[in-house]
């Protein structure tokens, strides 16, 4: 018997990318499952595949960062206070963290793909799900989109969940409206600006040197460094200049509709400005100037 459960939820996350760097993605998540029914004549009743599956992906993944163990590019130490020092060559530069150890996950592959997310989620839901669940089928799929998009990765110190992560994303549409009528000439300078980028908070700013983290090649001509203490413990990232966008405040998506709003209204003049920014899968802010 199979049952299946479409939409069940979205993995909001970042990963490491030899070629892309630190790179934000949104996954929907598919689910089947094979087996025998139970004593309620049920494979697994929805209201637990829903809680046991969900939960499960949500502990391991979403608001992480994925690290490819097996990558020539990769060094991932775990120190003895229960912090992790990952370091990352890209071709888009070096990526250095010292964060929380649940801050991240460490995956079996070469290469984070969805072949290899979903075998390391398949993985961990087989220690979770019951004795009569023979097999488990997960597609991860992107939101099918025909506007600009970006990929972009964050902190949000200031969070009390997970979002405080120093490096997790999003992959996330825009439209802006001028006058009523959608721009899509600043549709797509966002989706360009914000390709890839790390959005680093102004006041989470701080010079390498106050890093405990590998900076043998880098300066602070190269690199920006960011750290700061959140519920979880003490976050710390430096990251190449070239892929990062300073933004004067925090980076919430009601905040960073603002600030793109703003840019805009600054640069046209005389005109309404509404932009309606995503933080990844069905959901976001909207801002007017």
């Amino acid at each position: 018997m199979l049952l299946f459960v479409n939409d069940l939820t979205v993995i909001d996350f970042s990963y490491l990318c030899a070629e892309r760097g630190m790179v934000g993605e949104s996954w929907i998540v598919d689910v089947v499952l094979e087996g025998g029914l139970d004593d309620q004549n049920m494979v697994l009743d929805f209201a637990k595949v829903k809680k046991t599956i969900k939960r499960t992906i949500d502990d391991v993944l979403d608001h992480r960062l994925a690290v490819p163990s097996l990558s020539h590019a990769t060094s991932y130490q775990v120190q003895d206070d229960d912090t992790v020092r990952v370091d990352f060559n890209s071709q888009k530069g070096s990526i250095h963290l010292r964060c929380p150890e649940q801050a991240f996950t460490s995956i079996d592959t070469n290469v984070i793909d969805l072949a290899a997310t979903i075998q390391f989620l398949n993985n961990e839901l087989k220690k979770v799900l019951p004795d009569n669940v023979l097999n488990i089928e997960l597609t991860l799929r992107a939101e099918e989109l025909n506007r600009p998009y970006y990929h972009y990765s964050h902190g949000l110190k200031k969070h009390d969940g997970n979002c405080q992560r120093i490096a997790h994303g999003h992959r996330s549409p825009i439209s802006v409206f001028i006058d009523g009528e959608e721009s899509q000439q600043w549709n797509e300078y966002w989706a360009k600006r914000w390709q890839d980028i790390y959005l680093g908070s102004e006041e989470d700013l701080v010079q390498l040197a106050d890093l405990d983290v590998n900076s043998k090649g880098i300066s602070d001509e190269s690199h920006f460094a960011f750290k700061y203490q959140a519920p979880q413990g003490e976050f710390q990232l430096a990251i190449s200049k070239e892929v990062c966008d300073i933004i004067p405040h925090d980076t919430t998506v009601e905040l960073l509709a603002d600030f793109v709003a703003n840019h805009v209204a600054n640069e046209i003049q005389d005109s309404k400005v509404l932009v309606k920014a995503y933080e990844g899968v069905g959901k976001g802010a909207i801002a007017k100037v």
